[in-house]
Order: C-alpha cells, then structure tokens, then sequence
C-alpha cells in the first residue's frame, strides 16, 4: 500500500495540489476575515450582507447571499470534485481495484466512525441526530493549504491517498445530503430536471464545449434540482458524471491527450478552489464567539462536543481502522519506507471538515440558530486542533520524507522520466 503511482498520474496530481493549496490558502484567509469581521464593531454590516435577498421570485430564487453562496458556488465545487472522481476511476492509477480499494474504504471509515461517535455523545438531546452528518466531511482545499506548510515533502502516494480520500469524501457527503437533508421532493421538478441533464450529457459525449451551449443547460439543471428540495450542489455531481473522461477513437482515442473531462476540470478548478469555495467560507464562518465565556459555553453543547470529537477522534481512528482493514484480510503491507504514523498523520488532516461540514450544519439546524452557531465554532476548533495534532505527528517523520522525496525528484532521463518511474 502507498506505493509509488505512474509518473503522469503524480505529474498531474501535484499540478492539482498546487492549485488547491493557493485556493486553501485564500479559504483559510476568508474564514478568518469572517471570523473578525463578524466579531467587530460592523458585524452588523457583515449579517446584512450575507443575509441580503436577491434573484427572481418568480422562480423562487430570490435567496440570501449565504444561500446563493451554499447552493450555487458549492455547486462549482462539487462538478470539479465529481470530474476529478470520475477521471480517477476511469483514466487514473485508481482504475485499477487494487489501488482503488484502500483511499475508498478508507474514506467509508471516515464517514462511519464519526457519525457513531457523534450519536454517541448527543445521544438523549432532543434534535441532535439531525446533525449526525457534520463531522463525516474533509476539506481538501483546507487540508491542502496545512500540508504545503507542514508536510511539503510528503511522498506522492499519501499526497494522492489524501486528495482521492477527501473527493470520495465528498461524494459519500453529497450523496448523504440528497438521501438525508431533503425537506420536501417535488417529482415534477426533480423529473424535469432530467431534460436539460439529458441534453447537456448529449452534447458534452459529443465533445461539445461552447460555453453558450451548455452553460444555460448545466444552469436549468441546477435551478430544477434546486427547485425539486433536493439540495442544488447535487447537480453539479450529476452534471459532472455525464462528461466523458478519454477522447473518442475519432478523436485519436485514450493516447491522443486529455479528455473534455480534464479539459473542464483544468477551466474550473482555478474558479472553485480561488472563488467559489473561499467566498461560500466568508458568508458561512462568520460566528459571534461572545468572548471566552461564550466559545465556552458553545463548547459544552453536547452537539458540538459530538462534532469535535468526530472530526479530531473519529476521522482518524476511522481513516486508519479502514485501512488496517484492507492490510489485514488482503494481506498487503505497507509500502517499506513508510509507517503507520503516516497514515494517522493524513487522518488528523482529514479531520480538517469546514466547507462541507458547514453546509450540513446549517442544513441540519437551519441558518443563524444558536445550534448552528455552536456546530460553526465546534467545527473551526476541530479544524484548527486536527491541524495541530497533524503537524506533531507528521514533523516527527519529515526527515524521511525528505528523503524519500529526494528519490521521487531525481533528474529526468532523456525521455523526461524518472528513473523510479522506468518499470511502470
């Protein structure tokens, strides 16, 4: 396990690190700008702004910024993580079980053991369950931004066992919205939503890229799902796994280059992870702390106690149980210069949740209610202790990582390969 991928799957996974790493740094910028201004003399000016209506009400979308930020910009976020899902298991190392088995499972643990965790300790409060989902979600973007500065030579396997851990994450997370955090189903609408998916599906498996084709699809898609209670990021999952991932045999096939996939994935990531993402952490981690006795007064809710255990406690305990699983029954070992200290260190980054622990908190307990305001300051502190935990146990390992990354960037060959790259 954690073995070195293909060259070209490392290539294009760092590629994908840097750019979430600048967008974890403009998200972790955002959320502390939030914090403080909603801490500030003119935290007045903050609600108003992110409580402001806007859109048409003909449509029933004249919602509040926060909501146009939670339904719409998250819906960026969850294409580019459908795309990257996608390409994975079709054109990735992780097409193949094997390699595949470990980061899914893996993820699968870290949305079960949480959840547990949590209906454990807020078991007998009334309304709690609901909130059973907020401490299951990674924020990879989040994560990312902690890695550059604390884990900067980490190999590049636990670097794509992190990255395909939190985007599984986030499909299991938005799967689990669809399925649990639906007040009302209008068939009608969710049906209707099939025309514009159906007809965006068509062109995007014909190559199709005009923008002016299919954005006003991919829009009604959103707006119908939106308008069916589902919640709308959902579209942006199924938007995303219409579109084809290899060229055509008429294109020159697999060979020839990036798919339409890619192609999407490379235009909108720098939109997700620099726009839509840090300005959803913005309007949504804006919480009135109240002083010491009021962040001590929301850390005793039993509510955010089950959220900051399951994020610092039950991320990694379920991250690395699942994986000690895998080991166990399918007798695959460690690869040789690596330990299961690594392995805990990724799980205490996993417990980083933000973004979509956010969203499921105020689906949960509803926008601006006191409980929600208690999971919003539960979930920074977890973020910032999985943080803390995270760099202790991963500094203890840097000096072989180090090492092993001197290995992994040993001068090119005359093809532009690595040598330890040669017999794969």
């Amino acid at each position: 396990m954690f073995s070195r991928g293909s060259w070209p799957e490392a290539k294009r996974i760092g590629h994908i690190l840097r750019q979430e790493t600048v967008g974890g740094v403009l998200l972790v910028s955002a959320a502390v700008a939030a914090l403080i201004w909603a801490n500030s003399p003119w935290s007045d000016l903050y609600e108003s702004i992110r409580d402001h209506t806007v859109g048409p009400a003909e449509l029933h979308l004249d919602l509040s910024l926060g909501t146009w930020a939670a339904d719409g910009l998250l819906a960026i976020f969850f294409f580019v993580a459908g795309l990257e899902l996608k390409r994975e298991f079709v054109a990735g190392d992780l097409r193949d079980v094997r390699r595949a088995l470990v980061p899914v499972l893996a993820a699968v643990g870290g949305v079960i053991l949480p959840a547990l965790i949590y209906l454990t300790l807020t078991w007998g409060r009334p309304g709690a369950s609901q909130g059973w989902a907020i401490p299951t979600a990674t924020d990879i973007a989040f994560a990312l931004a902690v890695l550059a500065v604390i884990g900067r030579f980490l190999p590049t396997a636990l670097r794509t066992f992190l990255l395909t851990l939190a985007v599984v994450d986030d499909l299991i997370a938005i799967v689990i919205i669809a399925l649990f955090y639906t007040d009302h189903l209008s068939l009608p609408a969710l049906l209707g939503a099939l025309i514009p998916l159906g007809l965006f599906a068509l062109l995007v498996q014909r190559r199709v890229r005009s923008w002016w084709l299919l954005l006003p699809l991919a829009t009604a898609t959103w707006t119908l799902v939106h308008a069916s209670g589902v919640h709308a990021t959902v579209a942006g999952v199924l938007l995303a796994f219409t579109v084809p991932v290899v060229r055509s045999d008429k294109a020159g096939g697999p060979d020839a280059g990036p798919g339409l996939a890619e192609h999407f994935e490379h235009r909108l990531r720098p939109l997700s992870a620099a726009v839509a993402v840090p300005v959803f952490a913005l309007l949504a981690a804006g919480v009135p702390l109240g002083g010491l006795h009021g962040l001590t007064s929301a850390l005793s809710d039993p509510i955010a106690i089950g959220v900051l255990a399951g994020l610092v406690l039950g991320k990694p305990l379920g991250i690395m149980a699942a994986t000690w699983f895998v080991a166990r029954f399918t007798h695959a070992d460690l690869d040789e210069e690596l330990a299961w200290t690594d392995v805990l260190g990724l799980g205490l980054l996993a417990g980083i949740g933000f973004t979509v622990s956010l969203l499921i908190g105020e689906l949960a307990f509803g926008t601006d209610s006191v409980t929600d305001d208690h999971v919003k300051i539960a979930v920074l502190t977890a973020s910032i202790t999985a943080t803390a935990l995270a760099t202790l146990v991963l500094r203890v390992r840097n000096r072989v990582y180090r090492r092993i990354h001197e290995a992994e960037t040993l001068d090119l060959d005359q093809d532009g390969i690595p040598d330890i790259y040669q017999d794969r």
